[in-house]
């Protein structure tokens, strides 16, 4: 068993439901620490956080991730305990096995075969730990870049170890990601036997036609990197239960994942735009929990797409699909940011697993990043 594998299964074992972080920074941190790193616990409320820097000046190269876990889902689904990770069949089977535990391992063993190479590499080498992430990501990265931005500190180049592969490891780098705007919308009406209609006021019928707009609206084409913004509705509630009352109210959560060529104040006026429109009674709360960043193809990028054909031999897609990430925090701060990491299709579900041999594979590109920019 290789150490990259070792460390995924001490990691995994470790139960870090979010914001938990179940001992996995200890264990993260003792590592770097005997490898020359100064380690800074960054706790937050209830959310453990770590910067980790080795080296001094630039350029500073970043390894960020995060240790926390979204909830197993139905026990009984699983075919094995999700935090007793199992390997059956050349896969690797519990939480966090893709998302992102993986990707720590080979991020710390990276490192210690790095610098074991190379013990007066150029510039720094750090590492920006979360517990936050599938979290309401308040007190994480957001923090802790706050954190390092009055400091003065600065990231020229950061890998987030985010599992971005689709089909196989390294087909894909994300150089960028849409922002993430979304509502808390509450439409008011006047509740009412549903017999007399005319006496009350259906807050259903009242939202409808501005739905059916807001849905089927083409908000944008995107651009070369980016996709088309989408809108889509994620909790929708009305009514009291009884199948004669016309509802008060209606509640309803929407998402738009814009592109580059919105922004958040031309968003927000176009939906009440379309609500006043239709006459709808409404209180709405928004929320921004990230804005779009991108990452021109450039040192961090080029490196990475080679360190992938070295590895793989294949030429890796680079795109900005997807969800969002803690990488939205850390472009902020002048840094290249890709996300690299193994495949992405069991993530946040029952069975989550990664292929074996992906974990090793995922330690050498890593492994060749640090060579092909710190060397």
């Amino acid at each position: 068993m290789s150490d990259t594998l070792d460390l995924t299964l001490d990691l995994m074992s470790r139960p870090s439901v979010t914001p938990a972080d179940g001992g996995c920074q200890q264990v993260m941190a003792a590592r770097l620490a005997a490898a020359g790193f100064a380690v800074e616990p960054l706790r937050y409320g209830v959310v453990e956080n770590f910067w980790a820097k080795r080296g001094s000046g630039g350029p500073v190269f970043c390894f960020a991730g995060h240790t926390d876990v979204v909830p197993t889902g139905p026990l009984e689904e699983w075919s094995s305990d999700p935090f007793r990770p199992e390997i059956r069949d050349g896969m690797l089977y519990g939480r966090g096995a893709a998302d992102m535990k993986s990707g720590l391992a080979a991020m710390v063993t990276a490192t210690e075969a790095f610098v074991r190479e190379h013990p007066r590499h150029r510039g720094s080498i750090a590492f920006l730990i979360t517990s936050d992430e599938e979290g309401p990501s308040v007190d994480g990265t957001k923090r802790v870049v706050e954190t390092l931005r009055d400091r003065g500190e600065r990231i020229d180049w950061c890998v987030v170890g985010e599992p971005s592969s689709e089909q196989a490891i390294g087909d894909t780098i994300k150089i960028g990601r849409r922002g993430s705007l979304s509502g808390r919308l509450t439409v008011h009406g006047i509740q009412g036997h549903i017999a007399y209609p005319q006496l009350a006021e259906n807050p259903v019928h009242t939202f409808a036609p501005a739905l059916a707009e807001l849905t089927g609206r083409a908000w944008d084409a995107g651009n070369e990197h980016f996709q088309p913004t989408s809108f889509q509705v994620s909790n929708f509630n009305a009514g009291t239960g009884a199948p004669n009352v016309i509802p008060g109210e209606l509640k309803a959560r929407f998402n738009l994942r814009y592109s580059p060529v919105q922004t958040i104040e031309g968003l927000r006026e176009t939906v009440e735009g379309i609500l006043k429109k239709h006459g709808v009674r409404y209180t709405l709360e928004w929320y921004v929990s990230g804005e779009p960043f991108f990452t021109p193809p450039a040192e961090l990028s080029r490196a990475a797409a080679a360190a992938v054909r070295t590895e793989c031999g294949a030429e890796p897609k680079l795109s900005t699909g997807g969800g969002t990430s803690d990488g939205r925090f850390i472009a902020p701060l002048g840094a290249q940011v890709v996300e690299l990491g193994v495949v992405n299709a069991t993530i946040h579900k029952v069975n989550e697993c990664v292929r074996v041999a992906d974990v090793d594979a995922l330690h050498r590109i890593y492994l060749g990043i640090l060579r092909s920019l710190l060397t």
